[in-house]
């Protein structure tokens, strides 16, 4: 090996090395993905992940007051069952409110069904929202934005969407802003296997 070779690969070994820990960090926090709730749907009724055998889940946490993050994560699930055309069959995309106090099964069928009315919003006491995050490790908090009304509030979370397969088993975290045609084309593999 040549001197200008062997610099080169010490000068990336320190990327390689920071990249290694935050794709160790990531793993092992997937690993750790219950994919398990118990929440409440459109119609009042409880709903689980165990609801949806069969087919799979494409799942998003977030809140219906959310500026940005939330109506692009949706616009890009009903961009995905848009592009997966008849295979969309096998899909079940699903919202979930990281904000009870507000979000109402009535409001989120509502804010649902103007990005896809497939996309399924579930909601349910702050204890069932709280779990539900935890086993699926998403993170929220409330942020005040202004300290005289309670009411005007962020909630700060966890973005991406998580992948389950019909047997309700965890699969995949996608990043916030992964290409909807590389997820779609991962589905569409997933769905030919037996």
């Amino acid at each position: 090996m040549n001197r200008r070779a062997f610099c080169l690969l010490l000068g990336t070994l320190p990327a390689l090395a920071s990249a290694t820990s935050a794709h160790d960090l990531l793993i092992g926090e997937v690993r750790d993905i219950r994919p398990r709730y118990l929440l409440v749907g459109p119609q009042g009724s409880a709903v689980s992940n165990e609801d949806f055998r069969g087919r799979f889940q494409l799942i998003a946490f977030g809140y219906t007051f959310c500026p940005d993050i939330c109506p692009t994560t949706l616009l890009e699930m009903a961009e995905i069952l848009k592009l997966l055309g008849e295979d969309a069959r096998q899909l079940q995309g699903i919202f979930i409110s990281v904000d009870p106090e507000r979000d109402t099964p009535a409001s989120l069928a509502t804010y649902t069904g103007f990005f896809d009315p497939r996309i399924v919003g579930l909601t349910g006491s702050p204890a069932l929202v709280q779990a539900a995050a935890r086993n699926f490790k998403v993170r929220y908090a409330k942020v005040a934005r202004d300290a005289g009304d309670p009411n005007l509030y962020a909630v700060d979370h966890s973005a991406g969407l998580y992948l389950l397969g019909p047997d309700s088993r965890f699969i995949k975290k996608y990043g916030y802003g992964t290409s909807t045609q590389l997820i779609t084309d991962e589905l569409r593999d997933l769905f030919r296997q037996p």
